[in-house]
């Protein structure tokens, strides 16, 4: 057994080397012309060894290799934060599916709290959205399997499958004596990622739901149509980022562009390696993915100065944050809603070979006046609680979430939460609720009291600048 625990640490050091060569880490490369590397955590590795050598000898049942590297991958990921994971091959294919608009499964983006699934947000127009399906519940049973020790990755592996097959989720709702069941239909989840309407003459509405490749460009194509339907010129513009949990960067970058002059800090990083450091502005080279024509060059003028309303909420996430933050901080858009998720970290894909990847949490987010949102989220200009009826789940209430610090700061676990997911776990998980589920709101429709105050106060600014311009002339009268 030494010998083999001997072998087997010098084969972990090699694999270790190796895979910080497979990352291509350039600012390891370059700190490692100027300065040696820390030593290996030789301690740590030998015990990890003993247990490797263990579970191999003494487990009670056979155990692969690849099983156990593979959960020891995963078990430094998920002891990390809530966002950083291993993605084997499957997982990787499906991300990138993901990113282009399309893919199967209920229409759920979910975290692990504590052991359990828990609901970020359910995305629009999707199984689990018309359901009932809210941020904040708790997936504890999967059909007849509890959710209590799964990974993430397990759970999730569970709730997507072919179109057209059912799957039972019982959950546990903060308010509810008793777990709810839901039977849901899988479905090919198509998400429509820009909406747009002229609520009346001179008053458009714009909803992203999700930010994906095309985002950008679907935003522009959906200003030109709005303008074009629009008999009088347009008076105030609404962006609607409620509910929407993030997606790609560079289409956050886009769609803030459309709206603010060339040149304006977007949004900065600050991370441990020089790649993690950025500053993104409103030009082409930060929002175009390769060579091609410039979507937002052709946009009318009018784009850059219509009065705006921002709508956000507990569920407006990560690329949905920066782009309400950098309009604030800018005063191009008033921000009305309530206090954002406040996911103000960058996850980088870092491939592995043989079709596998790291995502890994690598930098934060700050706005272009220098606001973390990490852990913090947007404050609203104009706080509403109409669409918030309840307190939603957010970034700051996730065990080992990332402090707003700089990076210099710790981890934490915030042992309070832990508290609570376990309070919830407590609840029986085999008894039907009989209460009542409330049908979701459809934003953008005639009962989104929150649109209606968005248009109400457009014109209000309206109406304050026609009196401006009265006085004005008659001054110069």
């Amino acid at each position: 057994m030494h010998n083999f625990i001997k072998k087997l640490s010098l084969i972990l050091s090699g694999v270790a080397a190796g895979v910080m060569i497979s990352l291509n880490f350039s600012a390891v490369a370059d700190k490692a012309l100027k300065a040696e590397l820390p030593p290996l955590p030789i301690e740590e590795l030998r015990a990890f060894t003993q247990v490797f050598g263990r579970i191999k000898s003494d487990y009670v049942e056979p155990v692969d290799d690849k099983k156990l590297i593979t959960e020891a991958i995963n078990g430094m990921l998920v002891g990390l934060d809530p966002h950083s994971a291993y993605l084997d091959s499957e997982e990787y294919k499906e991300l990138q599916i993901g990113t282009q608009g399309e893919f199967g499964g209920l229409g759920i983006q979910v975290t692990m709290e504590d052991g359990l699934v828990k609901v970020i947000s359910p995305i629009e127009d999707t199984p689990a959205f018309r359901a009932g399906i809210k941020t904040g519940d708790l997936i504890i049973k999967l059909d007849d399997t509890a959710v209590k020790g799964m990974t993430l990755n397990e759970a999730i592996k569970l709730m997507r499958g072919k179109p057209n097959t059912s799957i039972t989720l019982t959950i546990a709702r903060e308010g509810e004596g008793e777990p709810l069941e839901f039977t849901l239909m899988r479905a090919i989840i198509k998400i429509e990622s820009v909406k747009a309407k002229l609520v009346e003459p001179g008053y458009g509405y714009l909803r992203v739901t999700q930010f994906q490749e095309q985002t950008g460009e679907n935003l522009a194509q959906a200003i030109e149509k709005l303008f074009k339907e629009s008999k009088t010129p347009m008076k105030g513009l609404v962006l609607d980022l409620r509910n929407d949990p993030g997606g790609l960067l560079n289409s956050a970058v886009a769609v803030s562009a459309a709206f603010l002059p060339a040149n304006a800090l977007i949004v900065y990083t600050e991370g441990r390696t020089s790649d993690a450091k950025m500053r993104l502005m409103a030009n082409p080279e930060y929002y175009l993915r390769g060579p091609g024509k410039d979507f937002i060059a052709g946009l009318p003028s009018e784009i850059k100065t219509v009065p705006m309303v921002t709508l956000v909420n507990g569920g407006s996430a990560s690329a949905s944050e920066i782009v309400a933050g950098a309009l604030q901080d800018h005063k191009r858009s008033i921000v009305m809603g309530t206090q954002t998720f406040g996911k103000g970290s960058v996850q980088t894909i870092l491939p592995l070979g043989n079709n596998t990847a790291i995502k890994l949490t690598t930098a934060r987010y700050y706005t272009p006046n220098g606001q973390s949102i990490q852990a913090k989220g947007i404050t609203p200009d104009i706080i509403d609680e109409t669409d918030d009826a309840s307190r939603q789940l957010r970034e700051s209430d996730l065990s080992r979430h990332l402090r707003s610090n700089k990076v210099d700061e710790v981890l934490k676990i915030d042992a309070t939460d832990s508290q609570k997911a376990n309070e919830s776990d407590d609840k029986p998980k085999s008894k039907k609720s009989s209460s009542k589920r409330k049908t979701p709101l459809e934003f953008g429709s005639n009962d989104d009291l929150l649109l209606t105050k968005a248009i109400k106060h457009l014109k209000g600014m309206d109406a304050d600048a026609k009196r401006k311009s009265t006085k004005t002339a008659k001054k110069s009268s």
